[in-house]
Protein backbone atom coordinates (compact mmCIF):
# COMPACT_ATOMS: atom_id res chain seq x y z
CA UNK A 1 0.00 0.00 0.00
CA UNK A 2 1.03 3.61 -1.04
CA UNK A 3 2.51 5.48 2.08
CA UNK A 4 0.29 8.53 2.64
CA UNK A 5 1.16 12.41 2.07
CA UNK A 6 0.89 12.85 5.96
CA UNK A 7 3.38 9.94 6.26
CA UNK A 8 5.75 11.28 3.60
CA UNK A 9 5.64 14.67 5.55
CA UNK A 10 6.39 12.86 9.19
CA UNK A 11 9.12 10.68 7.70
CA UNK A 12 10.51 14.08 5.87
CA UNK A 13 10.54 16.03 9.13
CA UNK A 14 12.22 13.30 11.45
CA UNK A 15 15.22 12.39 8.66
CA UNK A 16 15.45 15.89 7.25
CA UNK A 17 14.10 18.95 9.22
CA UNK A 18 14.81 17.67 12.84
CA UNK A 19 18.37 16.65 12.72
CA UNK A 20 19.27 19.81 10.98
CA UNK A 21 17.87 22.27 13.99
CA UNK A 22 19.21 19.08 16.72
CA UNK A 23 15.31 18.36 17.58
CA UNK A 24 14.26 15.31 19.10
CA UNK A 25 11.24 14.36 17.87
CA UNK A 26 8.91 12.13 19.83
CA UNK A 27 5.64 10.48 19.24
CA UNK A 28 2.23 11.08 20.65
CA UNK A 29 2.18 7.42 20.85
CA UNK A 30 4.80 7.00 23.16
CA UNK A 31 4.31 9.52 25.68
CA UNK A 32 3.84 8.26 29.41
CA UNK A 33 0.49 8.74 30.94
CA UNK A 34 -0.10 10.37 34.01
CA UNK A 35 -3.11 7.95 34.66
CA UNK A 36 -0.93 5.40 36.57
CA UNK A 37 1.10 7.97 38.90
CA UNK A 38 -2.69 8.77 39.89
CA UNK A 39 -3.68 5.87 40.67
CA UNK A 40 -0.69 5.34 43.19
CA UNK A 41 -1.52 8.53 44.65
CA UNK A 42 -4.79 7.24 45.39
CA UNK A 43 -4.04 4.12 46.27
CA UNK A 44 -1.36 5.59 49.07
CA UNK A 45 -3.85 8.20 50.55
CA UNK A 46 -6.54 5.85 51.11
CA UNK A 47 -3.82 3.17 52.90
CA UNK A 48 -2.76 6.71 54.76
CA UNK A 49 -6.13 7.17 55.67
CA UNK A 50 -6.65 3.92 56.91
CA UNK A 51 -3.32 4.00 59.25
CA UNK A 52 -5.05 7.61 60.50
CA UNK A 53 -8.39 7.10 61.58
CA UNK A 54 -10.20 4.69 63.48
CA UNK A 55 -12.95 3.99 61.51
CA UNK A 56 -14.01 3.86 57.54
CA UNK A 57 -17.66 4.08 56.16
CA UNK A 58 -18.87 2.95 52.97
CA UNK A 59 -22.21 5.41 51.93
CA UNK A 60 -24.13 5.83 48.40
CA UNK A 61 -25.40 9.35 47.47
CA UNK A 62 -28.46 10.59 45.08
CA UNK A 63 -28.43 13.81 43.58
CA UNK A 64 -25.38 14.76 44.13
CA UNK A 65 -24.48 18.32 44.23
CA UNK A 66 -21.17 19.95 44.79
CA UNK A 67 -21.60 22.97 46.78
CA UNK A 68 -23.62 20.87 49.68
CA UNK A 69 -21.29 18.40 49.65
CA UNK A 70 -18.48 21.13 50.30
CA UNK A 71 -20.78 22.14 53.01
CA UNK A 72 -21.12 18.12 54.57
CA UNK A 73 -17.45 18.37 54.54
CA UNK A 74 -16.88 21.59 56.85
CA UNK A 75 -19.54 19.86 58.80
CA UNK A 76 -17.51 16.43 59.53
CA UNK A 77 -13.45 17.88 59.80
CA UNK A 78 -11.53 16.66 60.85
CA UNK A 79 -12.74 13.42 59.19
CA UNK A 80 -11.86 13.02 55.73
CA UNK A 81 -14.79 12.21 52.65
CA UNK A 82 -12.84 10.29 49.75
CA UNK A 83 -14.50 10.15 46.20
CA UNK A 84 -12.79 8.00 43.50
CA UNK A 85 -13.15 5.21 41.04
CA UNK A 86 -14.30 2.04 42.85
CA UNK A 87 -11.64 -0.55 41.79
CA UNK A 88 -9.06 2.10 42.77
CA UNK A 89 -9.94 2.54 46.17
CA UNK A 90 -10.27 -1.38 46.55
CA UNK A 91 -6.82 -1.68 45.66
CA UNK A 92 -6.02 0.67 48.46
CA UNK A 93 -8.05 -1.54 50.81
CA UNK A 94 -7.23 -4.44 49.50
CA UNK A 95 -9.65 -6.42 47.02
CA UNK A 96 -9.14 -9.88 49.18
CA UNK A 97 -8.03 -11.35 52.73
CA UNK A 98 -4.65 -11.56 51.20
CA UNK A 99 -4.13 -8.40 49.87
CA UNK A 100 -6.46 -6.13 52.48
CA UNK A 101 -4.63 -3.42 54.97
CA UNK A 102 -6.62 -4.18 57.80
CA UNK A 103 -8.78 -7.37 59.15
CA UNK A 104 -11.71 -7.16 57.32
CA UNK A 105 -11.06 -4.58 54.95
CA UNK A 106 -11.38 -6.65 51.98
CA UNK A 107 -15.40 -6.56 52.91
CA UNK A 108 -15.74 -3.00 52.49
CA UNK A 109 -13.51 -3.26 49.42
CA UNK A 110 -16.65 -5.22 48.32
CA UNK A 111 -19.30 -2.89 48.98
CA UNK A 112 -17.93 -0.68 46.39
CA UNK A 113 -20.52 -0.67 44.01
CA UNK A 114 -22.22 1.83 41.96
CA UNK A 115 -22.33 5.36 43.01
CA UNK A 116 -20.94 5.44 46.60
CA UNK A 117 -17.90 7.15 48.62
CA UNK A 118 -15.86 6.79 51.62
CA UNK A 119 -16.21 8.31 55.27
CA UNK A 120 -13.23 8.30 57.23
CA UNK A 121 -13.02 9.39 60.69
CA UNK A 122 -12.30 9.25 64.36
CA UNK A 123 -16.11 9.73 65.10
CA UNK A 124 -17.88 7.43 67.22
CA UNK A 125 -20.42 4.70 65.39
CA UNK A 126 -23.31 6.46 67.05
CA UNK A 127 -22.68 9.98 65.89
CA UNK A 128 -22.16 8.77 62.56
CA UNK A 129 -25.55 6.93 62.63
CA UNK A 130 -27.53 9.93 63.85
CA UNK A 131 -26.30 12.17 61.54
CA UNK A 132 -26.38 10.01 58.58
CA UNK A 133 -30.04 9.07 58.95
CA UNK A 134 -31.51 12.73 59.71
CA UNK A 135 -29.71 14.49 56.63
CA UNK A 136 -31.05 15.37 53.41
CA UNK A 137 -31.53 18.25 51.99
CA UNK A 138 -33.97 19.66 49.14
CA UNK A 139 -32.77 21.21 45.89
CA UNK A 140 -33.84 22.16 42.17
CA UNK A 141 -34.21 18.86 39.99
CA UNK A 142 -31.82 18.62 37.27
CA UNK A 143 -32.15 17.68 33.72
CA UNK A 144 -32.22 13.91 33.92
CA UNK A 145 -33.31 13.85 36.95
CA UNK A 146 -37.10 11.31 37.98
CA UNK A 147 -39.37 13.52 39.26
CA UNK A 148 -41.58 11.92 41.78
CA UNK A 149 -44.69 14.08 41.89
CA UNK A 150 -46.72 15.86 39.02
CA UNK A 151 -46.42 19.69 38.45
CA UNK A 152 -49.60 21.51 37.11
CA UNK A 153 -49.92 25.53 36.06
CA UNK A 154 -53.42 27.03 35.69
CA UNK A 155 -54.47 29.19 33.21
CA UNK A 156 -53.88 32.94 34.50
CA UNK A 157 -51.70 35.34 35.14
CA UNK A 158 -47.93 34.20 36.71
CA UNK A 159 -47.14 37.72 38.30
CA UNK A 160 -43.96 36.28 40.03
CA UNK A 161 -42.05 37.09 36.48
CA UNK A 162 -41.44 40.27 34.81
CA UNK A 163 -42.60 41.07 31.52
CA UNK A 164 -39.07 40.62 29.83
CA UNK A 165 -39.10 37.25 30.63
CA UNK A 166 -42.07 36.56 28.88
CA UNK A 167 -40.43 35.25 25.46
CA UNK A 168 -37.59 33.28 27.02
CA UNK A 169 -40.73 31.62 29.00
CA UNK A 170 -42.64 30.66 25.57
CA UNK A 171 -39.15 29.37 24.55
CA UNK A 172 -39.02 26.59 27.27
CA UNK A 173 -42.48 25.57 25.82
CA UNK A 174 -44.89 27.74 28.26
CA UNK A 175 -47.80 28.94 26.67
CA UNK A 176 -47.45 32.31 27.15
CA UNK A 177 -48.65 36.05 26.20
CA UNK A 178 -48.41 39.39 27.48
CA UNK A 179 -51.75 40.60 28.78
CA UNK A 180 -51.40 44.38 30.35
CA UNK A 181 -47.81 43.61 31.07
CA UNK A 182 -48.53 40.79 32.58
CA UNK A 183 -47.16 37.30 32.08
CA UNK A 184 -49.82 35.41 31.53
CA UNK A 185 -50.50 31.32 31.00
CA UNK A 186 -53.38 31.21 28.12
CA UNK A 187 -54.16 27.39 29.17
CA UNK A 188 -53.97 24.90 31.62
CA UNK A 189 -50.05 23.31 31.51
CA UNK A 190 -48.65 20.63 32.99
CA UNK A 191 -45.09 21.20 33.72
CA UNK A 192 -44.03 17.14 35.01
CA UNK A 193 -45.43 13.99 35.75
CA UNK A 194 -44.91 11.83 38.69
CA UNK A 195 -42.38 9.22 37.10
CA UNK A 196 -41.37 10.68 34.53
CA UNK A 197 -37.34 11.84 33.71
CA UNK A 198 -36.99 15.76 32.93
CA UNK A 199 -35.92 17.81 30.40
CA UNK A 200 -33.25 20.59 30.51
CA UNK A 201 -36.23 22.80 29.83
CA UNK A 202 -38.56 21.67 32.39
CA UNK A 203 -35.74 21.36 34.88
CA UNK A 204 -35.15 25.19 34.22
CA UNK A 205 -39.65 25.67 34.87
CA UNK A 206 -39.46 24.22 37.85
CA UNK A 207 -35.98 26.18 38.99
CA UNK A 208 -37.97 29.65 38.05
CA UNK A 209 -41.52 28.20 39.61
CA UNK A 210 -39.44 27.56 42.87
CA UNK A 211 -40.27 24.04 43.32
CA UNK A 212 -37.58 21.65 45.01
CA UNK A 213 -38.09 18.46 43.70
CA UNK A 214 -34.51 16.35 44.45
CA UNK A 215 -33.35 15.32 47.53
CA UNK A 216 -29.65 14.91 48.60
CA UNK A 217 -28.85 12.56 50.80
CA UNK A 218 -26.53 10.06 52.06
CA UNK A 219 -27.13 6.47 53.06
CA UNK A 220 -24.63 4.52 55.14
CA UNK A 221 -23.50 1.02 53.12
CA UNK A 222 -21.24 -0.93 55.51
CA UNK A 223 -18.60 0.48 58.14
CA UNK A 224 -15.42 -0.72 59.58
CA UNK A 225 -13.83 -0.16 62.99
CA UNK A 226 -10.33 -0.80 64.21
CA UNK A 227 -10.40 -4.00 67.02
CA UNK A 228 -14.05 -4.45 65.92
CA UNK A 229 -14.21 -5.39 62.17
CA UNK A 230 -17.18 -4.57 59.48
CA UNK A 231 -20.63 -4.89 59.62
CA UNK A 232 -23.31 -4.12 57.02
CA UNK A 233 -25.78 -0.73 58.10
CA UNK A 234 -28.35 -1.12 54.96
CA UNK A 235 -30.32 -4.34 56.53
CA UNK A 236 -28.64 -6.90 54.38
CA UNK A 237 -26.05 -9.40 55.39
CA UNK A 238 -23.43 -10.05 52.90
CA UNK A 239 -24.61 -12.78 51.75
CA UNK A 240 -27.99 -11.72 50.29
CA UNK A 241 -26.02 -8.22 48.99
CA UNK A 242 -23.29 -10.60 47.10
CA UNK A 243 -25.86 -12.31 45.67
CA UNK A 244 -27.99 -9.46 44.84
CA UNK A 245 -24.44 -7.93 42.63
CA UNK A 246 -24.16 -10.66 41.56
CA UNK A 247 -27.68 -10.37 39.92
CA UNK A 248 -27.12 -7.22 38.74
CA UNK A 249 -23.78 -7.86 36.90
CA UNK A 250 -25.02 -10.72 34.75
Amino acid sequence: MPKSKRDKKSEYFRLIVAPFFNLIVVSLTKTDKKGLALKQKIVEDVRNCVEKYSSIYVFTFSNMRNELMKDVREQWKPSRFFFGKNKVIGVGLGRNKEEEVGDDLHKISKCLKGQCALLFTDSPKDEVLEWFSSYSCEDFARSGCTVGKTIQLSEGPLKKFPHSMEPYLRQLGLPTKLEKGVVTLIKDYEVCKKGAVLSPEQAKILEYLGHRLATFKLDLRAGWVKGVGFERLDGQNEEEKEQTDDEMDE
